[in-house]
């Protein structure tokens, strides 16, 4: 299938361009990409966006197949990709719409103390992270379960890690779906999936996720900066991982079973890693169940991390709790399929919205927000690469008509990981940190070759698009000091 080139797109404004609908093709709605020319001309040839065409043969899809500005060639959606089904339309599900990585995600942590108070300490506080915090493919950690331990987990998500004091209460109003999705049914999870996920809670896995200390160098809005309380050179702590090998099985498992149910539904797609089945099928229902599952391990996996990395910072520093005032601004999903409604047409419709890279913004008064950002929007986390920066904006008014109220999750791949491998043979990435004052340590040989900073697109230039077309807005800039990486 050849690639979509330049000529094939309408350039309808400075960030959105327009994919139109071939019936020939089999595409029941448009493409939609939100990107730069520049973006767009990186990847004109990397197969991205014949899968946002692929995605728009979907049964039931409404509106438009949607790029964000981070889009880069994934499984079946490219990563930045969002798909919604009309479930009372002959929707459907699919789990190329999420990948391999359910419910991946990043939280943001900010401390009272300040850049200054790390300096000395920072190359400490990074070696002692690495050693304290498991990383690495099929790294385990201390807490092993069994199955019965497991499945509560799969249950009760965020919940979990805080009732085994984990956690902390206060931070389940801070994460999305209050850190967990209530139509979980561990028991349709397979045992393979269940043995990957015995000891993997509170690890942070491997490639591109991370954790890493920062501070807030730039504010660029001051009035919900305020009610964030978020400071210029307050520290930071983000941290990005996911399902870990339990999400990774549980597609496996389900990607078989929907390759076999196209023809028994009757459905053509243009792409087998597209396999879908209608929303009320045994199959889609048995997925969303497994797929909340993963999503809540993922919840309860970020929770631990989270506790786990505080104590080891207060404990480096010798610093009280009190003192340092660590507070969950917010953690959020980028691989999850959610049931919400939107207007369509005039009338209030229930849609499957697939969210692959790509994060909620929710606009301030939405229903689905707790009262805490309610007044402002949904805090929305977009992480940079490891040698640059990172945002945290706020979601915002056009993001419902534009994206289905959602943003891009960060700054997108520009070099495949053997690519920069290559690239970077003869060159020392930690080194080459170092010198920017930022200390980097990865779990195996080839970890940060292929995390380099070049092998991303620039998130400030990522970041415009979405805030130009008032998907979200900026409201902070985060300088890295120190990242982790598996």
């Amino acid at each position: 299938m050849n690639n979509i080139k330049e000529e094939n797109l309408k350039r309808i404004s400075e960030y959105i361009y327009e994919i139109p609908v071939d019936k020939n093709y089999g595409m029941k709605v448009k493409g939609l990409i939100y990107a730069s020319d520049k973006i767009i001309k990186n990847v004109i040839d990397d197969g991205s966006l014949t899968q946002i065409k692929n995605a728009a043969c979907l049964p039931g899809i409404v509106k438009a197949s949607i790029a964000m500005p981070d889009i880069h060639f994934g499984y079946g959606l490219p990563i930045g990709g969002i798909v919604a089904t009309d479930i009372e339309n002959g929707g459907v599900i699919t789990p190329g719409g999420v990948g391999f990585d359910i419910n991946c995600g990043v939280r943001l942590i900010v401390f009272d103390i300040l850049q200054k108070d790390l300096k000395e300490n920072t190359e400490l506080l990074a070696k002692s992270l690495f050693t304290e915090i498991p990383s690495g493919i099929g790294e385990g950690g201390n807490i092993s379960l069994d199955n019965k331990e497991l499945k509560r987990v799969l249950t009760n998500g965020a919940h979990w890690a805080i009732e085994k004091g984990y956690g902390f209460p206060n931070n389940l109003e801070k994460i999305e779906s209050n850190g967990v999705l209530a139509n979980a049914n561990p028991d349709i999870v397979s045992f393979r999936a269940l043995e990957r996920g015995s000891n993997q809670v509170g690890t942070l896995g491997s490639g591109n996720h991370f954790l890493e200390l920062g501070y807030i160098e730039t504010i660029f809005n001051t009035d919900i900066a305020e009610k964030w309380q978020l400071k210029k050179d307050n520290v930071t702590l983000l941290i990005h991982s996911g399902s870990r090998g339990l999400g990774h099985q549980i597609c496996t498992d389900f990607l078989r079973i929907f390759e076999q149910t196209i023809k028994k539904y009757n459905i053509t797609v243009p792409d087998r890693q597209l396999a879908c089945s209608p929303y009320n099928s045994k199959e889609s229902q048995e997925y969303l169940a497994a797929l909340a599952g993963a999503a809540n391990y993922a919840w309860a996996n970020r929770e631990v991390l989270g506790y786990l990395a505080i104590n080891v910072i207060l404990n480096v520093l010798n610093i009280s709790s009190d003192y340092a005032r660590p507070r969950l601004i917010y953690d959020l999903a980028h691989n999850i399929v959610k049931i919400e409604e939107f207007f369509i047409n005039k009338n209030i419709k229930k849609l499957a919205v697939h969210r692959k890279g790509a994060t909620r913004a929710l606009p301030a008064n939405h229903k689905d927000l707790p009262q805490i950002y309610k007044e402002t929007g949904q805090p929305v986390i977009i992480p940079g690469d490891m040698g640059r920066y990172s945002f945290l904006l706020v979601g915002s008014n056009s993001a419902t008509e534009l994206s289905f109220n959602s943003a891009c999750h960060g700054a997108g791949r520009v070099k495949s990981r053997h690519r920069a491998i290559i690239d970077a043979q003869n060159r020392n990435i930690a080194n080459e940190l170092k010198s920017k004052g930022i200390i980097a340590i990865g779990r195996g040989k080839k970890t940060l070759r292929e995390e380099m900073p070049d092998a991303y697109k620039d998130v400030d230039e990522v970041v415009e698009v979405v805030d130009s077309l008032n998907i979200a807005k900026k409201v902070a800039k985060i300088r890295p000091m120190a990242v982790i990486k598996g």
